[in-house]
């Protein structure tokens, strides 16, 4: 190899290991995310389980208030 090629392709490994490195930490970050977003999904479920309950109580009160 020339001193050229030799460069090049130092140049190229070290280009290569950064992205590498750059991939796994946004697939960290993607996982954490993702994370993130299934207990968000979850904790929203259990609030519209709440809000249904309210409504439900809240109906239920207005009915028996009218009578």
């Amino acid at each position: 190899m020339t001193e050229d090629t030799t460069a090049l392709v130092l140049a190229l490994a070290t280009e290569i290991a950064e992205l590498r490195a750059a991939l796994a930490e946004a697939q960290e970050l993607l996982i954490e995310t993702a994370v993130d977003a299934g207990e968000m999904h979850a904790r929203l479920e259990e609030v519209q389980r709440e809000l249904a309950v309210a409504r439900a109580d809240h109906d239920a009160w207005m009915k028996q208030r009218s009578i």
